[in-house]
């Protein structure tokens, strides 16, 4: 599986528990964790993932062909590849887990904490959960997100965003906050901030 991995063009480090993963402080955390069932017993298998999905990195479960049968669906790994596999496919079920986990990552994604937005698709996912945003709302979280801890008045935003004094005033920029905090934002997990007697602001994460 190690040769499998470098012939994908990923790079691997071994390690017979988490421990040997995730002790070493020094090194990077790894994108994801490929955990093969074939040396993995079901018991260790299980910590492993609960604890990955804990910190937030893709677990990809390796099954033998022969042991499909006996697969058990409630060990919810990220992705499953049978094997054995091409290379193709082990890299395609490796990338596809991150974006699972993580969202999309390139040079046109804005991110912050778990909120990705992608510039060049239009496509906004918090938790790797995909969000539907109006074209407007897009453009309005791309401005502030942009720009970290920048406050910026309602009238600010209304001529960035709307280009013109829109005929509903300030008015239609605090309806259009509100509808995108509705979207992507939970109890804990919050994005953009209002300054009083000001505007908004886009929080950075912690």
């Amino acid at each position: 599986m190690a040769e499998a991995i470098g012939r994908a063009g990923m790079e691997c480090q071994r390690g017979a528990d988490l421990e040997s993963v995730f002790g070493d402080k020094a090194s990077p955390r790894p994108e994801a964790v490929l955990l093969d069932l074939m040396t993995v017993a079901s018991g260790q298998a299980r910590l492993v993932v609960d604890q990955c999905k804990k910190l937030k990195v893709p677990v990809v479960t390796v099954v033998p062909s022969e042991g499909v049968g006996d697969y058990d669906t409630s060990l919810n790994a990220d992705e499953l590849i049978v094997h054995p596999a091409s290379d193709g496919e082990l890299l395609i079920r490796v990338k596809q887990a991150i974006y699972r986990v993580n969202g999309p990552t390139g040079p046109q994604i804005l991110k912050a904490g778990d909120l990705a937005i992608d510039l060049e698709r239009y496509d906004v996912t918090v938790a790797g959960r995909k969000v539907d945003l109006t074209y407007k709302e897009f453009q309005l979280l791309v401005l502030l997100a942009s720009n970290p801890g920048r406050v910026y008045s309602r009238e600010s935003l209304l001529t960035q965003v709307w280009e013109y004094d829109f005929l509903g005033g300030t008015r239609t920029v605090d309806v259009h906050v509100r509808r995108l905090r509705s979207k992507i934002e939970t109890p804990g997990r919050l994005f953009i901030e209002t300054v009083y007697l000001v505007g908004y602001r886009f929080k950075a994460p912690e």
